[in-house]
């Protein structure tokens, strides 16, 4: 039986005073008005309006742009040594905010503040560390250096306009992969946050302007599909950075082909965690069931479906389905919740969707959850956490990226059996290996087909160092590390005559 934590709603009403007022950010101007209307934002957890987010049309799109382009030859020929004050400076404004930006996530995708807090927290801290750091430390190459003939090198440059559509299931994380390597890079930025969540953007935008970063570097235009195709196609963006799903991410393709712009698509996955017999069962169950739903499931690389060696394979169910039991779910605010709402109803009718199709389909056996739920959380968007097992590798509970608390748990016997499962999905973000065998675990890094590879519970350590994307339908591109950097830097060839 699920543990349900009620709704406080005047804690919500109270809460509420954290939101800052959402503007379409331009040329350091906030503009309270936007041409395509209003989008009422409705709590997740409570069902009430909490706010009018202003939408941008394709003028205010162009607004934002031209202001990207006057702020750009300044910023991108700044002293890397001052334009990294800068961004130091905003780094600490951001860890300075961030238990702001936690209520606001609270409330505006209701993120569980225990979610946030354990994870969140120090990962969009040490992405923007990580790329402020970089600011002051690009550097050429000396390609060729021949005597009597030519001196050859490179010169790193910014692409420009970098257009950022930003995902709305981890907002400020989202900001942090994409902007500060754009910055760093001398490039300036328009930012798309989804109409859904517009409040983190917001305080984003005026922390950076707090801290001195000039007027237009950063513009923020809030707005549905129209606006995000808008940015696509202007022909004064350089690049887009895309975070979403597949269909949005071929949309984005055509219309970007008209220019051959270039792009970065992060499209989500359905990772796979593989499970041998020779790792601690209880607590690798237990990692496994926590893991698979945090944040209440809307997370591109959590691995939702479980692959177990039959020999562990019962007690594993029952110890996922006991966990998953008492896993505080409910009000976001409350600081023991772990598992909160779906962000909209379209989120939970999708949800919803898959679960009643591998009900009737007979796709999985359910063992926990598969419904909706009550106690307190009627007006909220709450589906119980839950789990299929003995579930068809080729269904679609399997195969979909579902975004919501629902595990798949599939049995396989030999490792070639769960390295064909795992690979047998048109995603490919990350994937799990849990074992205490090191030969296999390196023979699995190889064999799985993902962007990244995990090994008994890592996570990455230097936060913002490690690449990260994805092979496949997770789409193309790095968002981490060095080459994340590379994704906003234009190398030119430079040839010199040394001819005596």
């Amino acid at each position: 039986m699920t543990v349900i934590v009620p709704v406080d709603f005047e804690a919500h009403l109270a809460a509420r005073s954290v939101l800052p007022t959402p503007t379409l950010v331009i040329g350091g101007q906030q503009r309270r008005t936007g041409g395509a209307g209003v989008f009422q934002h409705v709590s997740a957890t409570t069902g009430e309006v909490q706010g009018e987010v202003p939408l941008g049309d394709a003028a205010d799109i162009d607004a934002a742009v031209q202001a990207a382009r006057r702020a750009l030859p300044a910023w991108r020929d700044m002293k890397p040594y001052a334009r990294r004050r800068l961004m130091d400076r905003f780094c600490d404004l951001v860890e300075q905010n961030i238990g702001r930006f936690q209520a606001i996530s609270t409330l505006e995708n209701a993120i569980p503040s225990m979610n946030f807090e354990h994870g969140m927290l120090h990962r969009c801290v040490g992405w923007l560390r990580y790329y402020a750091g970089w600011t002051d430390k690009l550097e050429g190459l000396v390609t060729g250096l021949h005597p009597g003939e030519n001196f050859e090198y490179t010169i790193p440059e910014p692409y420009g306009v970098i257009g950022h559509i930003i995902t709305w299931n981890a907002p400020l994380l989202s900001l942090c992969m994409k902007v500060p390597p754009s910055l760093a890079a001398g490039n300036t930025v328009v930012i798309k946050p989804a109409e859904f969540t517009p409040y983190t953007s917001q305080l984003f935008a005026e922390l950076a302007q707090e801290a001195g970063i000039p007027e237009g570097v950063i513009n923020v235009v809030p707005g549905a599909v129209a606006a995000g195709e808008a940015l696509v196609r202007h022909p004064g963006v350089d690049k887009i950075s895309f975070t979403g799903g597949p269909i949005g991410a071929k949309a984005i393709m055509r219309s970007a082909a008209d220019s051959l712009k270039p792009v970065i698509f992060e499209l989500g996955g359905k990772s796979a965690n593989l499970v041998f017999p020779d790792v601690d069962l209880q607590d690798t169950a237990q990692y496994c069931a926590v893991f698979g739903v945090s944040n209440s499931g809307q997370g591109c690389a959590l691995p939702t479906r479980i692959l177990v060696h039959e020999a562990v394979y019962d007690p594993f169910v029952e110890i996922v389905a006991a966990t998953l039991d008492n896993l505080p779910t409910g009000d976001p605010l409350d600081p023991s919740v772990f598992i909160g709402p779906m962000v909209n109803t379209a989120a939970i009718a999708r949800v919803m969707g898959f679960v009643e199709d591998a009900k009737t389909s007979n796709s999985g056996r359910l063992v926990v959850g598969g419904g909706r739920l009550a106690g307190g959380l009627e007006k909220g968007n709450f589906v119980a956490p839950t789990v299929f097992a003995d579930v068809d590798p080729m269904s679609a509970i399997a195969q979909q990226e579902i975004f919501g608390p629902v595990l798949s748990i599939i049995k396989f016997n030999t490792e070639d059996e769960a390295v064909q499962i795992a690979n047998a999905t048109a995603y490919g973000l990350s994937a799990y290996v849990q074992t205490n065998d090191i030969n296999r675990a390196n023979r699995l890094i190889r064999r799985l087909d993902a962007g990244t590879v995990y090994v008994n519970k890592a996570t990455p350590s230097n936060l913002g160092a490690s690449p990260f994307g994805g092979i496949g339908l997770s789409g193309f591109g790095r968002e981490g590390g060095r080459a994340g950097l590379e994704e906003f830097i234009k190398v030119k060839g430079v040839g010199v005559s040394v001819a005596a």
